[in-house]
């Protein structure tokens, strides 16, 4: 079964393709025989996979016959090797004269057989001396398709040849549509013979995995899928290539629903089953996958012999597939196909004795199941209860997004007007907390809303604190702020109620980066919980902000050591967000304010996991692993920090939980130089930070400014600078310091260019903030002045460039970021320190080892703006990057003179890429061969294309291979 989309790639197939031709031409010795049979449902790619092996068979030497059976049964003896014949004849050019001539009297010699008495053994004798008149010595490969259908006198014919009762060198390539080999087909006992012979081999052909159904799909649309599509074609075509094409095709060309093709493709394969087998199917579409034997036992009524053979042939007809704990549908489209073939009443009473039999169940919980059964059924009096019961089963189990859809349900079967016992504010509460949990801000909130309606009156105290809550996880802290102090104030206010307020609030400012206040209010949550029985959660969100505050502020141990009995606290009270905050703050604080990375990223990640048990994947676990991004980012492990931020994506998170993934991100766009993907990043934190905090907000804007100078617009990036000195309320001096360095460096950068003015007001100002953070970050803990005056170093070294750049100052920057194992920093220190050595024409010797460090990390990193930048002025000062190059009088300086051939202008990685894209390689391919990702890869292309002034790879190409001939 062939697509018409004749483009899309050989998916997932390579490694069968070779064991095919490894089998038919490299195992077998001179003179025997080989086969392979490939069994597999229609749609599997057996016809592409016949295709594809038989051109790299002829492109071996080999002389291929193609030819197909026709479900004409024994009507046309020996079909498929006359087609082969007659094709090969056609196919013959004036050169082959003698080939073509054994083709036609092999052809004559069919059509003037007659029935003799010598029989099919003559028959047979003289079609192998004719095959091997048109070998000719060579390798010959008899591909057949839709084997399924072969005729009595072809089976005999590869009986004999196989068997090696021919003087023939043959090979066999064979394709059998497996769902058609039922009962007494004569095929299955010739494939049962063959199976003996030691050189024939039957192998299955089995439907695409999930990455290789993406590949495939995103080939035909012609685009990366989105998360949803993607999923989509995976769950509806079970991985068939024929199904994944038709749908990506429909994807692509903006078509909704079915199209006809695949409607009646999967129609006629239901319809060619047994009745019972036909019943059996339509029963397990209407299920809920897996289901049970027992269950469909019940539902169907069958006699057992009758059922087991029934289930037995959609097994068969690859409609379904068995396993221990029931059938499935292969396909999901199976059971889109089948919905229209139903009347209403016949759905709605498989779904009653779905539920009826599942209600009958002894000892089983299968409440999910019969909310879904009942509800179909049109019960929704006898659905909510078990929606309802299946709900707080998968609260039970921390399983909030199962539990969320559960209660969503149970809200719509509340709704139904015969349905008079369902307490709406009750389910209300249920699923806005559980959309909470599940990281659906946005619904939450809504939800929230509309149970304050239906209470009516004045908001209470605890929907203040709950309102509060779901706004700081959606990221909206300043409302979140406005709504705990609501709460605090509110008349009906009582002490637990009191205590949970200020120590969620304690929590919010810690994530404001407004450290005092957080200690403050942390300590006021401690005093309300020590007279409130049962108030672990406050103790611990209390504890955790009273440990950071103490830790950043004043003493490292003593607040780390009240963080880590907050752990303690949280997993001895099991109350899965507890746990999760007390990794979070723990986390935060070690690749942070402390600088103890490598600690900090295997905290995160061990709490990623923990959490990930607890059922909070998409909220917390997310945020987990964007911390252990970021402490892999400061310690140069960005692969690393790539795939985590990656399999953090998974989760698609939203809101707060989304932020510090996306500026996690953003940091590794911006290194990488990947300007598009940073600007899409840092457009959808802003978006989502509209009354955030200064912690989230000050690094937002120093990523904007770090892009910005990359691109050359230092005019966006003091202008993102001034706008972060704004957020005064933050005590967090370590991110305060990032910024006013990028200030300071847009600046310097505006000067060296000298394509604008250095704004004097703006220097001055950034100086100021720059001694305020001086005097609070020595009065901070010693581990935050240490990354303060990391930065500060930073600071004064590009004031001095400004006025001749003083390496001295960019010296004792590169000892302070290289103490503290933060290598991007200090790449960049070297590079400035070995500018400002080469312009004043000393030490360079010297200034031509920083270049070489700096380079080695930059390229290490996958840094490419600031290898450019080191490239580049490498080359103004004729410094090589490379000891080899290197004279023995100069070392550093390069021997040779300028050079002047159209790729001058590229770094020595863009020229690696250059040679590789006119080998026509894809990004990806040349991501492999060179270790790095596609996107960096993508990057690297498109500043070659800027270089060169050209707009394809066809003209990248003839500039590569003019220049490498010269």
């Amino acid at each position: 079964m062939a697509s018409d989309v004749d483009t899309a790639p050989l998916v997932g197939r390579a490694a069968l393709v070779q064991t095919v031709r490894s089998a038919l031409l490299g195992e077998p010795a001179h003179g025997q025989t080989a086969a392979v049979f490939l069994t597999g449902e229609s749609g599997v790619g057996k016809t592409r996979l016949l295709g594809e092996v038989g051109a790299r068979l002829r492109d071996q030497g080999a002389l291929v016959l193609t030819g197909s059976c026709l479900d004409i049964g024994d009507a046309s003896p020996l079909h498929p090797l006359l087609q082969a014949l007659r094709r090969l004849d056609a196919e013959m050019s004036t050169s082959h004269a003698r080939t073509s001539s054994a083709v036609r009297g092999l052809l004559q010699m069919f059509a003037d057989e007659t029935a003799g008495a010598d029989g099919a053994g003559a028959l047979l004798e003289r079609v192998s001396r004719g095959l091997h008149l048109i070998a000719e010595g060579r390798p010959l490969v008899l591909i057949l398709d839709d084997l399924q259908w072969v005729d009595r006198s072809t089976r005999q014919l590869l009986l004999y040849l196989l068997a090696g009762l021919g003087d023939l060198q043959l090979s066999v390539l064979a394709a059998v549509r497996a769902e058609s080999l039922q009962g007494a087909h004569p095929l299955r006992r010739v494939l049962t013979e063959l199976r003996r012979l030691r050189t024939v081999r039957v192998l299955d052909l089995s439907p695409l995995d999930r990455p290789d159904s993406e590949r495939l799909a995103a080939a035909v649309v012609g685009r990366p899928l989105s998360a949803d599509a993607a999923e989509q074609v995976w769950q509806r075509s079970g991985g068939n290539p024929f199904v994944i094409e038709e749908l990506a095709r429909d994807l692509r060309d903006g078509r909704d629903g079915l199209s006809e093709t695949l409607r009646e493709i999967f129609l006629d394969r239901v319809d060619a089953l047994p009745q019972h087998a036909h019943a059996v199917v339509h029963a397990v579409a209407t299920g809920v996958e897996p289901v049970q034997h027992w269950l469909l036992a019940q539902v169907l009524r069958l006699p057992e012999d009758e059922l087991i053979d029934a289930a037995r042939a959609a097994v068969a007809h690859r409609l379904l597939v068995g396993a221990d704990d029931g059938y499935r549908l292969r396909h999901r489209l199976v059971a889109e196909v089948l919905a229209h073939e139903l009347l209403p009443a016949e759905r709605s009473g498989l779904h009653r004795r779905y539920a009826e039999a599942l209600t009958a169940a002894p000892g089983e919980l299968h409440q999910a199941r019969l909310a879904h059964h009942w509800r179909l059924a049109g019960e929704p009096g006898r659905a909510l209860p078990a929606a309802v019961a299946a709900a707080q089963e998968a609260e039970r189990l921390h399983g909030y997004a199962e539990a969320h859809r559960h209660w969503s349900v149970a809200l719509q079967l509340a709704g139904d007007p015969t349905v008079v016992t369902a307490d709406r504010v009750e389910l209300l509460g249920h699923a806005a907390e559980s959309a909470h949990h599940c990281g659906e801000h946005a619904r939450a909130l809504s939800l929230l809303e509309e149970l304050a309606a239906v209470q009516g009156g004045e908001p209470s105290c605890a929907l203040h604190i709950r309102r509060a809550r779901y706004l700081a996880a959606a990221g909206r802290s300043a409302l979140a702020e406005e709504e705990y102090q609501r709460a605090l104030e509110a008349a009906d206010c009582s002490p637990r109620d009191r205590a949970t307020a200020a120590a969620h609030l304690a929590e919010l400012l810690l994530h404001l980066g407004r450290y005092a206040d957080a200690g403050r209010r942390a300590r006021e949550a401690l005093e309300l919980a020590a007279s409130v029985e049962g108030s672990a959660t406050e103790v611990v969100l209390a504890s955790a902000a009273l440990g950071f505050s103490d830790a950043y502020l004043e003493d490292p141990d003593a607040g780390l050591a009240v963080m880590r009995q907050a752990l303690d606290t949280a997993e001895r009270a099991g109350k899965p967000e507890d746990v999760a905050c007390a990794y979070l703050h723990l986390a935060e604080l070690l690749t942070g304010p402390l600088n103890i990375l490598e600690e900090g990223v295997v905290v995160a990640r061990r709490g990623a996991e923990r959490v990930a048990e607890l059922g909070l994947g998409r909220t917390w676990e997310t945020r987990l692993l964007a911390i252990a991004a970021n402490g892999l980012f400061r310690v140069g492990q960005w692969a690393e920090a790539e795939k985590v931020v990656a399999a953090a994506l998974r989760h698609r998170p939203s809101g707060a939980d989304a932020v510090e993934l996306l500026l996690a991100r953003c940091r590794l766009s911006v290194g990488y130089g990947d300007i598009e993907a940073a600007d899409r990043d840092l457009d959808a934190v802003a978006t989502v930070l509209a009354g955030g905090g200064a912690r989230h907000v000050i690094p937002l804007l120093t990523l904007r400014a770090g892009l910005a100078m990359w691109e050359g617009r230092h005019d966006v990036a003091r202008q993102a600078v001034q706008r972060g000195l704004t957020e005064s309320r933050s005590d967090d001096v370590t991110i305060l310091g990032a910024l006013v360095w990028h200030g300071l460096r847009a600046e310097a950068e505006a000067h060296a260019s000298r394509t604008e003015e250095v704004d004097p007001t703006a220097v001055r100002r950034l100086r100021d903030v720059a001694e305020r953070v001086a005097r609070k970050g020595a009065s901070a803990a010693r581990p935050v002045r240490s990354v303060v005056d990391g930065f500060l170093a930073l600071c004064a070294a590009e004031v001095s460039r400004l006025d001749g750049s003083d390496p001295e100052l960019w010296a004792r920057s590169v000892a302070e970021w290289d103490r503290r194992n933060h290598p991007y920093p200090a790449a960049y220190s070297r590079l400035r320190q070995a500018e400002a050595l080469l312009a004043r024409r000393s030490r360079v010797a010297f200034a031509g080892k920083l270049l070489r460090e700096a380079y080695g990390v930059a390229q290490g990193l996958g840094a490419v703006p600031l290898t450019s930048e080191i490239r580049e002025l490498a080359g103004r000062a004729r410094v090589s990057l490379d000891e080899r190059e290197a004279t023995d009088g100069a070392p550093g300086v390069l021997a040779t003179g300028p050079v002047d051939d159209e790729l001058a202008a590229l770094t020595v990685r863009e020229r690696e890429v250059l040679s590789l894209v006119a080998e026509g390689l894809t990004n990806r391919e040349i991501g492999q061969r060179l270790f790095i990702s596609e996107r960096t890869i993508g990057v690297h292309v498109s500043h070659i294309f800027d270089k060169l002034q050209v707009r394809t790879r066809v003209q990248a190409s003839a500039i590569q291979l003019r220049n490498r001939r010269g």
